[in-house]
């Protein structure tokens, strides 16, 4: 799951927004410097981490991949995780992806002194809200994918494993609606 299946979990669960995205920020266990809702949403996005990485159709897709790029593919499977959310969004929405986007992003954007707390910068709205549609597009996967590999020991691993995600594209397409079903019955 990446930033937008996130928030899309967390505002099914009635958690907080920025929690959701700061669960990747934040390090540690001690979470005594944010308040309820923001730590209660830093603990689901780090329960929905662990039960996406072992769920039987993610753990399925996983194996798909080589040996060596096995590592990279739960990297991966994140973020095309976004754009499969995108492309059944109706499926899974009755409010337009675009507005979704946006509120999710004033939100988040809201919370900006907990992510300044975490040493990350205040996430812009505007900005936020345009890289949440970005992955609507298969090159918004691309770049999301370089970016992702920027901040890796060894880049090329994950480069050389994300040629191929939009292969993975039509099986992981598949297997989200269970996911999504049993991550919500899960956390709720």
């Amino acid at each position: 799951m990446n930033f937008l299946a996130h928030l899309w979990l967390a505002e099914r669960s009635a958690t907080s927004l920025p929690g959701a995205i700061l669960g990747d920020i934040v390090h540690g266990r001690d979470l005594s410097a944010y308040p309820d809702d923001v730590a209660t949403g830093i603990r689901l996005h780090r329960r929905i981490d662990v039960l996406t990485d072992s769920h039987p159709g993610i753990i399925a897709l996983r194996s798909g991949y080589p040996q060596g790029a096995r590592r990279y593919a739960g990297i991966l499977l994140d973020l095309v995780c976004d754009h499969a959310l995108i492309l059944d969004w109706e499926r899974y929405a009755d409010e337009p992806l675009p507005d979704f986007c946006r509120r999710s992003a004033q939100q988040v954007a809201e919370g900006g002194e907990w992510f300044q707390l975490a040493g990350a910068r205040r996430p812009q709205a505007e900005s936020f809200s345009q890289l949440l549609l970005s992955y609507g597009e298969p090159q918004g996967i691309d770049q999301a994918i370089r970016r992702t590999a920027q901040r890796l020991s060894r880049p090329q691993a994950l480069l050389d494993a994300g040629s191929g995600w939009r292969e993975v594209l039509p099986a992981l397409r598949e297997t989200l609606p269970s996911l999504l079903r049993d991550l919500r019955q899960a956390q709720i």
